[in-house]
């Protein structure tokens, strides 16, 4: 930038000698028109030529002051970087550099966790990333719980997979357990009528979707369902399918080998039953 300037000051301090010698000779020829106006073939009067000296003196102020401009952005902009500079504190430029620093730490310990987990996913072997796949599809698609989607993975009537396809999958897994349990409780409370305590001993057992107590309880603290009309529906198909009495049917809806319904929830059931 320095060199580019440099040259654009040289050509314009060569146009402004141009324009001086032109206006000086143009200022001699109105003193001795005859000296310096009789070689050339120019029928110049003293008009034309006072007219042609005014212009060359203009155009010569014009380039003296474009000659000066181009060599002021340099000087300028290094005058007024110093005070910049010179503007920080010890602290802020302590500051600016720390920060800097942890910028590329950061940046550089994310790309060396990237280049490790590439290599390390280049060596894994396929039938884990497959079991990986099916855990993941079993958890979004069936709202199932990380034991039940294990035992998914592994089972002779299911996928088959080794143990160490089946743990590779499952610990390299992440999902919101605590959901999958609530939106099975929904759909148990909605198409089966079940009861709050029926649904959490579901939602936990062995023998039923193996969710952790504490996704259980999740569920049944936050699910949004009408218990006394599902005590309700309950009465009424002990009723109509099974030819049940009423107290028969409140104390299967009470028992904890029934339903499981609270006794506010049963008497509610057996008050409406013929409505």
């Amino acid at each position: 930038m320095g060199e580019n300037l440099h040259e654009n000051g040289d050509i314009m301090a060569f146009i402004v000698l141009l324009l001086f010698l032109a206006f000086l000779y143009l200022l001699l020829s109105l003193i001795k028109p005859s000296v310096f106006l009789g070689f050339t073939k120019m029928n110049l009067t003293r008009g034309k030529t006072a007219l042609l000296a005014l212009g060359a003196f203009i155009l010569m102020c014009v380039a003296t002051a474009l000659s000066n401009s181009d060599s002021k952005p340099a000087t300028t902009v290094a005058a007024e970087a110093k005070p910049a500079a010179a503007a920080l504190s010890p602290e802020e430029k302590a500051k600016i550099e720390a920060e800097a620093k942890a910028k590329a730490e950061t940046e550089a310990k994310a790309k060396a966790d990237a280049d490790a987990k590439a290599k390390a996913d280049a060596n894994i072997p396929k039938e884990y990333k497959s079991a990986l796949k099916k855990a993941e599809s079993y958890a979004k698609t069936m709202n199932m719980s990380k034991s039940a989607i294990n035992d998914q993975l592994t089972s002779d009537y299911g996928e088959k997979f080794s143990q160490e396809s089946a743990k590779y999958a499952i610990d390299n897994f992440q999902f919101d357990w605590k959901a999958n349990a609530l939106k099975k409780a929904e759909s148990y409370a909605k198409t089966m009528n079940m009861s709050k305590q029926g649904i959490y001993d579901q939602l936990i057992s062995e023998h039923g979707e193996k969710f952790t107590e504490d996704e259980a309880q999740y569920a049944v603290d936050n699910i949004k369902a009408d218990f006394n009309k599902n005590a309700l529906n309950k009465a009424k198909n002990y009723q109509d399918s099974m030819k049940m009495s009423p107290a028969a049917i409140r104390d299967q809806l009470t028992s904890k080998y029934g339903e499981k319904f609270t006794k506010e929830e049963a008497d509610y059931a057996i008050k409406n039953l013929d409505k």
